[in-house]
């Protein structure tokens, strides 16, 4: 894996105005802090990574409270935009899925034929979700249209309707469902970014989301698709972004650990 020479940088969104169900995740940045620094775990991934607070810089909170979607959007990739400049990796926490589409798109300004790996139970590739075309249930359709990335790859889907299925034809998406996954990685290179919605995992792993779908990924599946990102040659972490993530609805703090665990090892990753 090609690691960057700059520090990570760590940006919590607290947005989540584009929820078509539920709202919450714009909670989550201070949520996942909290737990990923109360002590009851320690500062190294599983493949022996320290990543330490030292070692990478946490930028704080973007809130944007009820702003429009273009309004978030812009906020969004001007925030990221800023924080890339000097080629430093970013993993953002919180908000709803939304907030990959901007992310991407600020990272496409910088970075060619950008591979997308994205675990969700959803595709989230809807044209349009109740008349919003920026609902967090259409991110990676205006990605894919706008070409801010060459390839997308999905883990975990269990939710794909006749349209969103077409929608995968359309933009040559590599879906992965989990009732036919065999647990393989594709081979990956150049530029990456990890877009992991806990909603991928199954509840019993994360029951603190809106949309609670059984039938889902292991921790430890979603952990292996981390890990072989990291092992693969070629490959250029360039960010990620843990989303999804709904204090209200979580039970003592599981799905904010999950989020930290996922924190940890993403960071691995930039460093």
């Amino acid at each position: 894996m090609t690691r960057s020479v700059e520090r990570p940088k760590v940006l919590g969104i607290g947005y989540d105005a584009r929820s078509s169900f539920m709202r919450g995740p714009a909670t989550a940045p201070d949520e996942v802090r909290r737990v990923m620094h109360a002590g009851s775990a320690n500062y190294f991934t599983e493949l022996g990574v320290s990543v330490d607070p030292s070692l990478w810089d946490d930028l704080g909170n973007l809130e944007l409270g009820d702003a429009d979607a273009l309004d978030a959007r812009d906020q969004i990739m001007a925030a990221v935009t800023r924080s890339v400049a000097d080629g430093s990796p970013l993993l953002s926490i919180g908000g709803d899925h939304f907030v990959t589409y901007p992310i991407v798109a600020a990272m496409a300004e910088r970075f060619e034929d950008i591979t997308i790996v994205h675990v969700d139970a959803h595709p989230d590739l809807y044209d349009e979700l109740d008349g919003d075309k920026y609902s967090h249930a259409c991110p990676f359709a205006r990605i894919m249209e706008a070409n801010h990335a060459s390839r997308l790859i999905q883990f975990g889907i269990r939710t794909a309707t006749q349209h969103q299925r077409e929608q995968v034809e359309r933009f040559g998406v590599e879906m992965h469902e989990v009732r036919s996954w065999d647990g393989s990685i594709p081979k990956l290179n150049g530029p990456v970014y990890l877009s992991i919605d806990v909603d991928g995992l199954d509840p019993a792993f994360a029951p603190g989301v809106s949309h609670h779908e059984p039938g889902g990924l292991s921790m430890r599946q979603v952990l292996g698709i981390i890990h072989d990102v990291a092992q693969q040659s070629g490959v250029h972490v360039i960010g990620a972004d843990v989303v999804e993530v709904n204090p209200e609805r979580d039970i003592h703090d599981m799905t904010a650990m999950v989020g930290a665990k996922l924190v940890r090892e993403l960071l691995g990753l930039m460093l």
